[in-house]
C-alpha cells in the first residue's frame, strides 16, 4: 500500500535513531568493548567506552542524532549512570516501532499503548525494589561465616617502603565484626578527626574492611586496625614472598582515653566494618579498581561523619587527579587537593616546603578582558579596541602589574582560579614566587574556603585582606615509593590544610588513550553509589528487572488478544486505549516486549552468558516459560535472584572474592533512562509523521493511515 511505500522512504529519522544506537551495543552491560572513533579528515582516533564519550566524537549532523545526544548528556549530567541503556533501547525500540509501520499500526496506537505500557511496566517492577537497610543486611551477613573463629586474610603486600604518609589498605577479614582504630596511634594529634595529610592507599581485598595505618612522622611498627595491635606483635607466616605475608588476630585492650574511629557502614548489621563497602561492590557491576578507591573514600569519610556528625558519603568532597605515564597500581585516594602543574611552578612548591600559605579564591577567568556573566557595559561608551596587544608599555602590560602589585601587595601566596588565567601574569607571578592554579572545579574551591576561611571573588580588583584564607601547605606529591613523581612536563602537587574534607582519587595508568575512560568509570560508579543512597533503595540487577519488564508486557500482549476490547480497557485504565483495536495493541505490546528482550540477549552476548544472540533468545524463552508456569513472574525473578541463577549472570565475581556479587541497580536513573529513551523515539516517530502526511495526503487518503487534520490530530480512514 502507499502507507507501507511512503515508510520504506521516509521515516528517516527512526532509521537514523536504530543506526547510531547500534554502533554502541558493545558498551551495553558490565563487560564493555572499547571501539576508537576514527576522524577521516585527520586520521587521528579517540578511544571511547560510554555512550556519552559516543556521542561527542561522532558527526552529528541530522536533527535525530543531535536530540539524541541531547538526550543522553541531559541523562549524564543528572545521573552520570544509565546512558547505555538509553541509547540500547533507542536503537532497539526504534526498530520494532518502525516494524509496527510495515504492518500498518496507526501513529496515535503505537504512541498510545507503547506510553501505556511502559507505565505498566514501571508500576510492576516496583516489587523489585530493596530498601538499602535489607541490603546491606543481607550482603553483611552473608559474609560472616557461622562458627568460624578465624579470620581468612587476604594477602597483602607491604613494605616499609610503600608508606610516605598515611597508609591505609583493605585487608580482607570476613568474621570481623568491628574495626576500630585507636587515634591516638595512627593518626596525627592535629589531624582532628580526619587524616591531616597523608596517602590512602587501597591495595584491598573485597571482604571486610581492616586498615594499615601509620603516620609519616612515626618511625615505629605500624598498627593493625581490627586487632588492635601492632605488627612486629603478630607472629608472620611468608608465603610465596618476603610481600606477602598474613597476620593472625589477637586482641588487646586499648588504652582508656584513647579515642576509637569506626570504620564501619551502619552498626545495625552484624558487619560492621562495611555498610557502604558491600553495597558499593553490588553497585560495582565488576569495576574492581574503582571499588578498591571507593572503598577508601567510604571508610575515610564515614570517620570524619562520626567525628563531625556530617553526611556520611558526599560526591561534592571527592574530586579526581588524572596522572597518565604512571601503573594503575599507583591509583589512590588522598586528603587534599591534588593537580598537575608545570616545572615552572614546582619550583615554586619548593620554595613554599613546610610554610603555612595565603590562599586566594577566584571564580571567574584571571584575564584582563573577562566579564562576569550578566556584566553590562556601560552606557555612552564608544569602544575602539576591545583586544589590544600585550605590548610592552601598553595598556596590556599596565593590567599585569597592576594585577601583580595587588597581590604582592596582601602577601598572596596561592591563587585557585576557576577558569583560566592570562599566561604573562602566570609567568609574573612564578618569578615573583606566587602559584597559580587553574580550571579548580567549584566543589574545591567551596572546600577550601570552608576551611581556611577564604572568599572568592570575582576580578582581583575587589581583593582586601578579609578575603584571604590561611593555613594551606603546597607539597609534592609522592607515590607509593615516597618519591616525588615528574611526568614529562607535568608535575603532581599536593595542596592541602587541617581539617578540609576534600579527597582526591588519583588515577593511573600508562596508556595514555585510557585515561579518560578510567576518569569515566570511577565518576560513574561513584554517583551511582551516590543515588542508591538518595533513593534508599535499589533493583535487582543482573537483568531481573528487564526480565520482569519482559514478562509482563507479553502477558499483556497476549491477554489483548484473548480478551474482549472492553476488558482489555479495564486493563490499562486509559480511554486513548479503547480507541485502537486489540490487534494494534498486541502488535504495539509485542514491539515493546521485543526491545526488553533484544536488551537482555544483547547483554548476555557482551558478558559471555550466551555464545550467540540466538542462544540467548533460547535461554530468555525457557525463563519466560519457567515463569509463565510459576504463576507469578515476579515471585520467580525474586527466587531465581536470590539463588544466582537468572542467566548465570545475577552475580559477578570478583578477583579477591571467593563468590560471587550479588548485583543491583540504581532505580531513579535506571526507569528515567526508560522513559527517556521511549520519549525520544515517540518524538521522532511523530516528527516523521507529520513530514511523511503532509506533502503526501492525497496519496494516504485511501489507505488505513493516520492522517492529520487541520487541527493537528490524527485520524485513521478506512
Amino acid at each position: 500500500m502507499a502507507f507501507r511505500a511512503v515508510n520504506s522512504r521516509r521515516h528517516i529519522g527512526l532509521q537514523q535513531l536504530s543506526s547510531l544506537a547500534w554502533a554502541g551495543r558493545t558498551l551495553l552491560g558490565p563487560m564493555k568493548s572499547c571501539k576508537f572513533v576514527v576522524d577521516e579528515s585527520t586520521n587521528e582516533s579517540t578511544l571511547i567506552c560510554s555512550a556519552v564519550r559516543l556521542m561527542e566524537n561522532l558527526d552529528l549532523t541530522s536533527a535525530a542524532g543531535q536530540l539524541l545526544n541531547e538526550t543522553i548528556q541531559a541523562q549524564n549530567k543528572e545521573f552520570r549512570t544509565g546512558m547505555s541503556t538509553l541509547l540500547f533501547l533507542v536503537g532497539a525500540w526504534s526498530n520494532t516501532i518502525l516494524e509496527c509501520l510495515q504492518q500498518n499500526v496507526p501513529v496515535s496506537a503505537i504512541v498510545s499503548v507503547m506510553s501505556e505500557g511502559l507505565d505498566y511496566c514501571c508500576e510492576k517492577v516496583q516489587c523489585l525494589q530493596i530498601s538499602l537497610h535489607d541490603v546491606n543486611k543481607e550482603l553483611c551477613s552473608s559474609s560472616v561465616r557461622p562458627g568460624t573463629s578465624e579470620s581468612k586474610s587476604s594477602q597483602i603486600p607491604y613494605d616499609s617502603s610503600l608508606n610516605p604518609q598515611i597508609f591505609l589498605c583493605f585487608q580482607k577479614d570476613i568474621s570481623a565484626s568491628e574495626e576500630l582504630v585507636p587515634r591516638n596511634s595512627c593518626f596525627p594529634q592535629e589531624a582532628d578527626c580526619n587524616f591531616n595529610k597523608g596517602l590512602v592507599w587501597p591495595l584491598a581485598s573485597l571482604g571486610s574492611v581492616a586498615s594499615l595505618v601509620r603516620s609519616l612522622d612515626d618511625k615505629s611498627t605500624p598498627v593493625i586496625s581490627g586487632s588492635g595491635i601492632s605488627a612486629s606483635s603478630c607472629k608472620q607466616k611468608l608465603t610465596h614472598s618476603r610481600y606477602f605475608s598474613t597476620v593472625t588476630k589477637s586482641h588487646v585492650s586499648s588504652h582508656p582515653g584513647d579515642s576509637q574511629v569506626c570504620l564501619s557502614g551502619q552498626s545495625a548489621y552484624t558487619c560492621e566494618c562495611y555498610g557502604l563497602g558491600h553495597l558499593a561492590m553490588a553497585l560495582s557491576h565488576g569495576n574492581q579498581p574503582s571499588v578498591k578507591l571507593l572503598q577508601s573514600i567510604v571508610a575515610y569519610q564515614h570517620e570524619r561523619a562520626e567525628c563531625s556528625g556530617s553526611s556520611q558519603f558526599s560526591v561534592a568532597e571527592i574530586t579526581t587527579c588524572c596522572l597518565p605515564g604512571l601503573p594503575e597500581s599507583y591509583s589512590c585516594v588522598c586528603p587534599g587537593f591534588i593537580t598537575p602543574v608545570s616545572p615552572e611552578q614546582a619550583t615554586v612548591i619548593k620554595y613554599f616546603q613546610d610554610k603555612s600559605l595565603w590562599i586566594l579564591l577566584m571564580d571567574g577567568d584571571l584575564t584582563e578582558h573577562y566579564r562576569h556573566l550578566g556584566f553590562t557595559k556601560p552606557r555612552n561608551v564608544k569602544t575602539i579596541l576591545e583586544y589590544p596587544s600585550l605590548q610592552e608599555g601598553g595598556s596590556g602590560d599596565s593590567w599585569l602589574s597592576n594585577m601583580l602589585d595587588i597581590l604582592i601587595s596582601l602577601e598572596v601566596n596561592l591563587v585557585l582560579v576557576k577558569g583560566n588565567v592570562c599566561e604573562k601574569l602566570m609567568e609574573r607571578c612564578i618569578t615573583n614566587n606566587i602559584l597559580i592554579i587553574s580550571s579548580v572545579t567549584q566543589n574545591v574551591l567551596s572546600a577550601f574556603g570552608e576551611v581556611t576561611g577564604a572568599q572568592s571573588i570575582t576580578y582581583l580588583t575587589q581583593l582586601n585582606a578579609s578575603y584571604l584564607g590561611s593555613g594551606v601547605k603546597v607539597e609534592l606529591w609522592k607515590g607509593c615509593d615516597e618519591r616525588a613523581m615528574e611526568l614529562g612536563q607535568l608535575v603532581p602537587v599536593r595542596i592541602s590544610v587541617q581539617g578540609i574534607p576534600l579527597l582526591t582519587a588519583v588515577l593511573t595508568t600508562t596508556v595514555a588513550s585510557k585515561m579518560q575512560l578510567i576518569e569515566d568509570q570511577f565518576w560513574t560508579f561513584v554517583y551511582r553509589l551516590h543515588h542508591a543512597l538518595k533513593d534508599g533503595k535499589v533493583f535487582l540487577g543482573g537483568g531481573a528487572v528487564e526480565f520482569l519488564c519482559l514478562s509482563h508486557s507479553q502477558m499483556l500482549a497476549e491477554r489483548s488478544v484473548k480478551l474482549a476490547d472492553k476488558n482489555a480497557v479495564k486493563e490499562f485504565h486509559s480511554p486513548q486505549l479503547a480507541a485502537s483495536s486489540s490487534e494494534y495493541k498486541a502488535v504495539v505490546l509485542q514491539a515493546l516486549a521485543a526491545g526488553w528482550n533484544q536488551y537482555l540477549s544483547v547483554v548476555m552476548c557482551n558478558t559471555a552468558k550466551a555464545a550467540s544472540e540466538f542462544e540467548a533468545h533460547t535461554l530468555i524463552d525457557h525463563h519466560l516459560q519457567k515463569a509463565a508456569k510459576c504463576g507469578s513472574p515476579s515471585a520467580f525473578v525474586l527466587k531465581e535472584f536470590r539463588r544466582g541463577g537468572m542467566f548465570r549472570g545475577c552475580s559477578i565475581p570478583f578477583i579477591d572474592s571467593e563468590e560471587g556479587v550479588k548485583v543491583y541497580d540504581n532505580v531513579t536513573a535506571k526507569m528515567e533512562a526508560w522513559r527517556r529513551a521511549l520519549d525520544l523515539v515517540l518524538l521522532v516517530l511523530q516528527t516523521d509523521a507529520e513530514i511523511i502526511v503532509g506533502p503526501r495526503r492525497s496519496q494516504l487518503l485511501n489507505s488505513s493511515t493516520p492522517v492529520m487534520d487541520s487541527r493537528g490530530c490524527f485520524q485513521t480512514e478506512f
